[in-house]
């Protein structure tokens, strides 16, 4: 059984919801990464930032990358799926919630993300085209 530890990139990245985007931006540049999970002040993780948020929500809204925070952008359920979780049930979340990026625990603590490159790499095919066209379809 293909369990989503198996199909996770290691090397997450968190911020605190009080870091600046700023900042975001520049772990995002260093690490070559285009999302980091968003931790609150109690070390809960309260949402998810990307790349795309940073410029679409941001930067062309015409607002200062040093002016707003993690916290500001990290709205809504965080998504998640413990790391022993079966393959097909990250597959199903991120497909549900039709999001490209999916936090993955180990006892509240995130241990990695899955993203859509990391799906490509490890589904077959024809799986990787159903979870393609329940994300990109028209809502």
């Amino acid at each position: 059984m293909t369990s989503a530890r198996d199909l996770m990139s290691v090397d997450v990245r968190c911020i605190p919801a009080s870091a600046t985007l700023d900042r975001a931006a520049q772990l995002m540049r260093d690490h070559n990464i285009g999302a980091l999970p968003v931790k609150g002040s109690d070390g809960t993780l309260t949402g998810i930032v990307t790349d795309r948020d940073i410029v679409v929500k941001v930067l062309a809204a015409g607002k200062d990358a040093a002016d707003v925070t993690a916290g500001d952008l990290a709205d809504g359920e965080p998504r998640t799926v413990s790391a022993d979780a079966d393959a097909a049930e990250a597959v199903r979340v991120m497909s549900d919630a039709r999001i490209r990026r999916l936090v993955v625990v180990d006892d509240g603590e995130p241990v990695g993300v899955i993203t859509e490159a990391d799906l490509a790499r490890h589904l077959p095919a024809d799986q990787f085209a159903s979870f393609a066209s329940s994300v990109y379809a028209e809502a």
